[in-house]
């Protein structure tokens, strides 16, 4: 009988044998790879199984911090728009084919009597739907008018609302239907942390169209309310997906009663939406990731989808704004402003704001008693847009090393021949075009000293700053460290103080 053949192993299976031998009798420490059953391929014996679960107790890595993982996703969401001349005589009938029986319409005590409620009225009239109106709307809403108003719509029990007006009228309407639809909770249930406990918004809420009259905020198509908390001395306010409108019916029509000061601070919100948008940290930057889906904040980073509408709504601004503002008759530069708002509106609705939005919620809320000019109003005023935008050269000079090619390309967008600018002069450069942007626009502050800030304001500017996590989360170049973070917006404020 012969003898059977023994063939010398191969150096590869020399090496895999070798490789087996010590996996099997030193496990590595990795509770992964530590693990024999991990290979699928080599069942090891009960003994040696036991050996490695002994290593493993001996050897865990680090447990895995869910709060520091980072993003992975970007979700888009947006109201739907319908833009048009004269599309504001279709809300009747929009509410009739929704099926609405009770609508409660949300307007302020100046926008009531412009021809936009005329035609809302018109229509809803005409369509036979029942309707209520609620005209006491604050411009820049402070909690106590989001109360008045939620108080208003709770004993109407509607059906759908109707938001007529400026960026106020459409976030107070958002919230009396958050808290229609939630009629038990609490108010600052919902409010952003830390202020509030930030709760997400876990159903579907009743049907909201919104009709602006202003060409700033956006907010016909974000998931954003925000108001005065005034026992904290700060804006906040709530964001969620949920809380969007159903519809936005842009209709340029309806920005032509604007008064030339109207039309450069809501004009300021859009510059600075986008800028702010089209510069925050990229999405995948972003911490933490949710657990579940629907605790995705609405703010998640600059995306590239995002992107799109956010450097678009920049140059359409850049372009038109001043012609809006100097010429009561160009309707062209009127109606491309509202379109910029929209198109800016879907960009930072989905890649949030950062540092111009965040300082600016203490500036308006801390008012030394400044009225800006061109507001018919009788108490201290510091319009939403001037107050973002006050702050704007200062935090684009501070961002500009986070992303040099960015703040470069908006650069270009204000004019600026970027060809042989050093990356590292990006911030400057930028700085330098939003000043001048600002000044030739006419009528706005050249630093918070014109505003009546002091720098023993400074203080309380910054602890103003800081609960606005939301939104300073996505600042670049922004501190972690809770000191470090103080230094850095009292340094932006300081250099704020003059342009």
């Amino acid at each position: 009988m012969a003898s059977a053949v023994r063939i010398a192993p191969t150096r590869a299976a020399r090496a895999m044998n070798l490789l087996r031998t010590i996996q099997y009798t030193h496990p590595p420490s990795c509770p992964c790879h530590g693990n024999p059953s991990h290979h699928h391929h080599h069942q090891p014996s009960s003994g040696l199984l036991a050996h490695a679960k002994r290593n493993l107790q001996r050897n865990y890595a680090t447990p895995v911090d869910v709060s520091r993982q980072k993003e992975y996703a970007f979700e888009m969401a947006a109201s739907a728009i319908r833009f048009g001349p004269g599309v504001t005589k279709e809300v009747g009938m929009d509410f009739k084919n929704m099926g609405a029986k009770r609508v409660c319409v949300v307007t302020d005590s100046v926008v009531k009597n412009l021809d936009a409620m005329k035609q809302v009225i018109e229509g809803l009239t005409r369509e036979g739907v029942e309707f209520t109106v609620y005209d006491g709307c604050r411009v820049e809403p402070k909690d106590s008018s989001i109360k008045d108003a939620i108080d208003f719509a709770k004993p109407y029990q509607p059906d759908a609302f109707l938001a007529v007006g400026g960026g106020s009228v459409i976030d107070t309407a958002k919230l009396m239907n958050l808290y229609t639809c939630y009629p038990d909770a609490e108010f600052l249930d919902f409010v952003n942390a830390p202020l509030g406990k930030g709760l997400p918004i876990d159903k579907p809420l009743k049907p909201l169209i919104a009709v602006p009259t202003t060409a700033g905020t956006g907010s016909e198509t974000t998931g954003t309310a925000i108001f005065d908390l005034v026992s904290k001395r700060a804006k906040t306010g709530i964001a969620h997906r949920n809380l969007k409108p159903t519809l936005g019916i842009c209709d340029p029509l309806n920005t032509r009663t604007m008064p030339s000061a109207v039309h450069a601070s809501s004009g300021l919100d859009v510059l600075c939406h986008s800028l702010e948008s089209w510069t925050a940290i990229p999405y995948f930057e972003r911490i933490p990731r949710p657990t579940n889906p629907i605790n995705r904040p609405a703010y998640q980073g600059a995306n590239p989808i995002s992107d799109i509408f956010s450097l678009q709504a920049l140059r359409s601004t850049v372009k038109y704004l001043p012609r809006a503002v100097k010429d009561p008759e160009d309707h062209e530069a009127q109606s491309q402003m509202l379109l910029a708002a929209t198109l800016a509106g879907v960009g930072f609705g989905n890649a949030g704001v950062h540092l111009c939005h965040g300082m600016s919620y203490p500036i308006s809320g801390q008012n030394p008693g400044y009225k800006h000019p061109g507001y018919q109003v009788s108490s201290p005023i510091i319009p939403h847009g001037v107050s973002v935008a006050v702050s704007a050269p200062a935090v684009f000079r501070f961002t500009g090393a986070s992303n040099p090619e960015r703040h470069l390309a908006a650069a270009e967008a204000f004019g600026v021949d970027i060809s042989n600018v050093k990356n590292e002069s990006a911030g400057e450069v930028l700085a330098e075009a939003l000043t001048k942007f600002l000044a030739d626009l006419g009528d706005q502050p050249q630093g918070l000293k014109d505003l009546g800030f002091k720098r023993e304001h400074l203080d309380d500017l910054v602890e103003g700053t800081i609960p606005q996590a939301r939104v300073l989360m996505l600042a670049p170049g922004l501190a972690t460290e809770i000191n470090e973070e103080r230094e850095q917006l009292r340094n932006l404020f300081e250099d704020a103080m003059e342009h």
